[in-house]
């Protein structure tokens, strides 16, 4: 029995084929109610409407004029709208292991030789239709979760912007020292969850706006002047550490201040938190080249096995860490602020050379 495919939506899947009498029977074999086909009688036909359509699944035919299904299937590869749309290949010719493995070293998940079993074509292009399905259903899922997040975090900033005033009210208030102290832990325990709700909100900005909705505004800046202002505020924390700035060349470049501020903090921060107790934490700006380059380096080497998931969202802390427990979401913002400013934000670090976390920015002046 086929499976149904049941969604709001209809699920498309594209067949490519030179040949309209090929196209007319691989459509009656998988036409059914919530599915959409899209035809195309060549390979420049299927990429014109893959760069506006979604398609679960594609069967392409092998031997086609001009562009054949395994340039097709190349050129889909090598690119990221389509790069993941599982492939099936339908062919008329001999069963040659060689065009079998080239098929497959191209991408396709399958390679069917004619005449087709309608039970078998049905039975392969079902499975990809579930997985697309559950797989769309899994991203609605997540979009309001993070509709969800986002409109929680708003309304939880004006209850707790109301317990902080209360308690800074308290705080010049009281007199006894064992009184102050009760209340200064609440102070800071509301400015914790306050960081905590602006992270929250910050990710559902770049889960559902890509990134775009970091950029509040874009105008000229120098971004020398927001690193030091980065370390005269993190010297009120830590008084006792060692920060050296270091600019050189032309450090004009535009974007949001308040947002790249955000990003030389948590570097900073980070690197006072993280580096090798008492050690200096070095920050140079590069202003000589065609971007601006902040690069913020401490001693010490974050471990090898954290490496890969340094900038994923929610990422855990590891034991030792001084810093109280957060939600884990510091690097992956900043990168998220840099990626929307058309910059990157890169790692490296080892034993011997320490940590250097680095910020390359586009000047874009001209904006």
């Amino acid at each position: 029995m086929d499976a149904k495919v049941t969604s709001a939506e209809p699920i498309r899947f594209l067949l490519v084929d030179d040949v309209e009498e090929n196209l007319f029977v691989l459509e009656a074999l998988l036409a059914r109610d919530g599915l959409e086909i899209l035809r195309a009688r060549s390979g420049a036909e299927a990429l014109e409407l893959l760069l506006v359509k979604e398609v679960a699944l594609a069967f392409l035919d092998v031997q086609m004029p001009d562009m054949d299904g395994f340039e097709l299937a190349e050129l889909m590869r090598g690119t990221e709208r389509t790069k993941h749309v599982p492939i099936i290949f339908v062919t008329a010719g001999a069963r040659d292991p060689q065009r079998v493995f080239k098929g497959y070293e191209t991408g396709a998940v399958d390679f069917l030789f004619k005449p087709l079993d309608p039970r078998v074509v049905r039975g392969k292009a079902d499975v990809f239709f579930e997985l697309f399905r559950q797989r769309r259903e899994l991203s609605n899922a997540l979009r309001l979760s993070e509709m969800f997040v986002g409109i929680l975090g708003h309304d939880l900033r004006n209850p707790l912007a109301a317990i902080m005033t209360g308690a800074q009210v308290l705080e010049r208030r009281v007199t006894g020292a064992k009184e102050l102290a009760i209340v200064q832990r609440m102070t800071a325990a509301g400015q914790r969850m306050a960081e905590m709700i602006e992270q929250l909100l910050d990710l559902t900005r770049a889960r559902m706006a890509e990134g775009l909705d970091f950029l509040r505004t874009r105008q000229r800046l120098d971004v020398a002047s927001l690193v030091r202002r980065s370390h005269e505020e993190l010297r009120v924390a830590f008084p006792e550490r060692v920060v050296l700035v270091d600019a050189r060349g032309d450090c004009a470049a535009s974007g949001d201040p308040d947002r790249l501020l955000q990003v030389f903090s948590n570097l900073i921060a980070n690197a006072l938190h993280h580096g090798e107790p008492g050690g200096p934490v070095t920050v140079v700006v590069d202003g000589a080249g065609p971007d601006v380059v902040v690069s913020v380096h401490n001693r010490g080497a974050i471990p090898e096995e954290l490496m890969p998931t340094l900038f994923d969202a929610f990422r855990a802390r590891p034991s030792s860490s001084p810093r109280p427990s957060g939600l884990g979401l510091g690097l992956f913002i900043a990168r998220q602020i840099v990626f929307a400013h058309g910059g990157g934000l890169s790692v490296s670090s080892t034993e011997r050379d320490g940590t250097a976390f680095v910020v390359r920015l586009p000047r874009r002046l001209d904006d």
